[in-house]
């Protein structure tokens, strides 16, 4: 019985460590998509450089959010 209690318990951390790994991530998209829109409002003719490097940008801060998945699943 104790067995299984401990192993629910594994299993709600790693869901809670998870929810924090997404955090940062969130955090990044949402300062990195206002600030293209900041600089696309403030330079229109840049816009289209702008969303280029926004979807770069985009891509390595989406990595973070699969990382913090996929060490959810090797750290058990």
């Amino acid at each position: 019985m104790d067995i299984i209690t401990l192993a629910e318990v594994a299993g709600n951390l790693n869901a809670i460590g998870y929810g924090l790994a997404a955090i940062g991530p969130g955090i990044g998209l949402g300062i990195l998509i206002g600030k293209t829109i900041e600089g696309t409002a403030r330079q229109p003719e840049l816009g289209g450089r702008l969303q280029t490097l926004m979807f770069l940008g985009l891509a390595f801060v989406e990595i973070l959010a699969l990382l913090g998945l996929v060490a959810g699943f090797i750290f058990r």
